[in-house]
């Protein structure tokens, strides 16, 4: 091992959709990051859809990675403002969400995010990429059902 491995820090990989979870997701993130001496890695995924053969197209102007980093901008500003903590990058990342963050967890020292995203079916408990992340990641998981550290609440 070399000495700037030696010296990389861990890293936490948090979930960013642009919901309510995920701007929660990051703010315990910052919470956990000293306690870990880790940096944290805030990830979007980002695909193109799939042709239904019903007439709809995507408009040629249309550019999904660019909506993403947007996704990021955002999620970043509201969950930090002005002051992100030290050291924390953004990645934009073609492909379905659970597998990148799945794919992202082998690296990562923690993997953070929110127990609904964007995604359909309201009424479900733990949403499905949630899901797929606590079954299938490759470091310890943690999943935030809402509450924000912040306001001091359990989550």
């Amino acid at each position: 091992m070399g000495p700037s491995q030696s010296q990389e820090k861990p890293r936490i990989v948090v979930g960013v959709d642009g919901s309510a979870m995920s701007v929660a997701a990051l703010r315990w993130a910052a919470r956990i990051a000293p306690a870990l001496d880790a940096t944290i890695t805030a990830v979007a995924a980002w695909h193109f859809p799939v042709d239904t053969g019903f007439g709809w197209s995507t408009p040629s102007d249309w550019d999904p990675e660019a909506g993403a980093r947007e996704v990021l901008k955002e999620a970043l500003s509201a969950a930090f403002g002005d002051k992100p903590p030290q050291g924390l990058t953004q990645r934009t990342v073609m492909g379905h969400a659970a597998y990148v963050l799945i794919e992202e967890s082998r690296s990562a020292r923690m993997l953070v995010v929110g127990s609904r995203g964007h995604g359909g079916f309201a009424g479900l408990l733990l949403g499905s990429v949630s899901s797929a992340c606590a079954e299938h990641a490759q470091c310890p998981v943690m999943v935030v059902h809402g509450a924000d550290p912040q306001d001091g609440a359990p989550s």
